[in-house]
């Protein structure tokens, strides 16, 4: 498998977890603006949410061409790299696993993973990293369980995820390695699911009555449909657990209002998730096929467009007071799980973990607080996704 899906993405990084003030002046002057790409290629850059949203549901738009794969014979193996219907095609075979009802069945064992882990964090001491010991270890855990994953090999599988979401932060053969080790596991699970089924996702999917139809998936697009969710599944969440705990406790004033109100915390999540951005302020290209108007420009076949998601989140002509945070904010249409085909697969479960990792949080440690000054945090660079290598927490006086 071809690391296609970052190596076509622009590094336009943002300040820790702040969206380029550049970018957010454009929004409300341009919503569609011309931009020079690395080595001065040109493209069309979107950040209003209206001209958002109607490029990300318009079949005009290809994020194939923009891997530059097909010009070299390669199909992608990602998701997200993919276009209709070969993409349909492939996400229906997991779509049944992350609805609404069936993520919430897998709420209490959340629960119940993220609370022995604050037990364990409580155990061992003050100071804690919340990353190593908690954001990090909950979403992983949950996605390997919903995949089949045993608990032994979670670890072995947790550096070769994060690898493959780099931009500069390691080498191609680094990468290429993580990507063969991954393909290998998968490979081998699915395998051993496929004479020995159990209840799990893998299984699900060898076992799908559709695999003896006329379209069943070829093995190698099950090993890249396995690699997809675990990569999309666990970094990303993991990444936003630490960001979200960071927002609150470096503001005491909101971490205090949504640890004497839990009822606020499903719309806290959610104003979070459009205030906190996960990436960096363009995200993944996309290419026109035809001619198609947004925003008043006209972007014509061939022309690239990148998208800035955490612009688009801070419209004002949607959002009351976009640069605030309100953890009561009612009417929340936010982009952070994209939208129309490339809408996030997980949305229901990435929801769930976020909602069940601060709500432990908040109840076990209402009076935690940051170990060190923030000046001292160290931010992760040339990922996909923004976080802290580490977040210092404490939670007694003293």
């Amino acid at each position: 498998m071809t690391n296609s899906r970052w190596q076509h993405q622009e590094e336009i990084p943002g300040v820790r977890l702040e969206v380029d003030p550049a970018l957010a002046a454009r929004d409300r002057a341009c919503p569609v603006g011309r931009i020079s790409l690395s080595g001065g290629r040109p493209a069309w850059l979107v950040t209003g949410w209206a001209e958002t949203r109607r490029l990300f549901t318009h079949p005009a738009f290809s994020r194939t061409l923009a891997t530059g794969l097909p010009a070299k014979g390669v199909e992608p193996t990602f998701m997200l790299d993919m276009d209709p219907p070969r993409q349909s095609r492939i996400r229906s075979r997991a779509a049944g696993a992350f609805t609404h009802r069936r993520v919430e069945r897998l709420r209490p064992r959340s629960e119940r993973i993220a609370e022995g882990l604050l037990d364990a964090m409580a155990a061992e001491g003050e100071p804690a990293d919340l990353v190593g010991q908690y954001a990090h270890p909950l979403p992983l855990t949950v996605m390997c369980d919903l995949l089949g994953v045993p608990a032994s090999d979670r670890e072995v599988l947790r550096p070769w995820s994060e690898v493959l979401l780099s931009l500069t932060a390691h080498t191609q053969e680094e990468i290429d390695a993580a990507c063969a080790g991954l393909d290998a596991y998968m490979a081998e699970l699915l395998r051993r699911r496929r004479a020995r089924p159990a209840d799990d996702l893998l299984s699900a999917l060898v076992h799908d009555p559709r695999q003896s139809g006329d379209d069943p998936l070829t093995e190698d697009e099950l090993v890249h449909l396995s690699v997809s969710l675990l990569v999309s599944g666990f970094p990303a969440t993991a990444s936003q657990i630490t960001n979200f705990s960071y927002t609150l406790l470096s503001s005491p004033r909101l971490w205090r209002r949504l640890r004497d109100d839990p009822a606020l915390l499903p719309r806290a999540v959610e104003e979070l998730l459009r205030f906190v951005p996960l990436g960096s302020d363009a995200g993944l290209p996309r290419v026109a096929t035809e001619d198609v108007e947004i925003g008043g420009q006209l972007i014509r076949a061939g022309e690239t467009v990148m998208v800035s998601r955490p612009s688009a989140n801070r419209d004002e002509a949607v959002f009351a007071r976009p640069d605030e945070i309100d953890l009561a904010r009612a009417d929340n249409p936010h982009l952070a799980f994209g939208h129309g085909i490339h809408h996030c697969l997980g949305v229901h479960l990435a929801r769930m973990e976020l909602q069940v990792a601060l709500g432990r949080l908040l109840a076990r440690f209402p009076g935690l607080r940051i170990a060190v000054p923030t000046d001292e945090l160290v931010w992760r660079t040339g990922l996909v996704v923004r976080g802290l290598r580490e977040l210092p927490v404490a939670w007694t006086d003293g």
